[in-house]
């Protein structure tokens, strides 16, 4: 069994939100304080809120709107609002960027094994992106959570009566996909992606041999 991280791993994803980020620090910055210091702030928020709120695009503008009000010291304004607002607009729309080999290897990968596709966030958010990425017929099972865990994984492997020896974890999130699945018992394969949010990463034990790193997605038909 191979279980298939989503956003970042199949199609592009945090690229979007980095835009946003680039174009609300531009903002945002001022002589008193810099661009890092404005991204130091919205992370802090952002790390706050992911626990409470969850992921995606709604709970992002929310951050921002936070972010806007702590540093300027008052709530925003309806002008700062209707700014922030605006940006929903970036992640609207029925189409996703799929990486570059995801297609055809997830094709020939379905052939030869059972597929699942795990990824967390806004529920509707993320049925969006599973319909237009095009790619549901090869998963036996979609599974949309709150949260990556090792309970999320202890709960899969009792779905799927899974054997831990022969399923494997495929992501670009050691904090997500590789290190709560190794937790669980599950190997791990680690594709990383250079956009990947800075509240997803995670050191990963280099010595841990359950864990396949590999450069682009296509290399999993050299292992599987």
């Amino acid at each position: 069994m191979l279980i298939f991280d989503a956003d970042d791993t199949l199609w592009e994803n945090n690229v979007i939100f980095e835009r946003v980020i680039d174009e609300f620090l531009e903002w945002m910055t001022h002589p008193g304080l810099d661009r890092a210091e404005v991204r130091a702030v919205l992370d802090g928020i952002e790390a706050a809120n992911a626990p409470k709120l969850g992921y995606g695009s709604k709970v992002f503008l929310h951050s921002l709107g936070e972010c806007v009000a702590q540093l300027r010291g008052r709530a925003a304004t309806a002008e700062e609002s209707a700014r922030i607002a605006g940006w929903a607009a970036a992640f609207a729309g029925d189409r996703v960027e799929l990486i570059p080999g995801v297609a055809e290897t997830l094709a020939e990968l379905a052939r030869r094994h059972d597929l699942l596709l795990l990824t967390k966030g806004d529920t509707e958010e993320q049925e969006r992106k599973v319909a237009a990425s095009g790619l549901t017929r090869h998963f036996r099972g979609v599974h949309i959570v709150a949260e990556k865990n090792i309970a999320t994984y202890e709960q899969l492997k009792r779905a799927y009566d899974l054997v831990p020896d022969s399923t494997w974890m495929i992501g670009n999130s050691p904090k997500s996909d590789i290190l709560p699945a190794r937790s669980a018992g599950l190997n791990a394969v680690f594709i990383p992606h250079e956009h990947t949010w800075v509240l997803e990463h995670s050191e990963l034990d280099p010595a841990d041999d359950k864990v396949l790193r590999l450069p682009a997605f296509g290399d999993l038909l050299h292992h599987f």
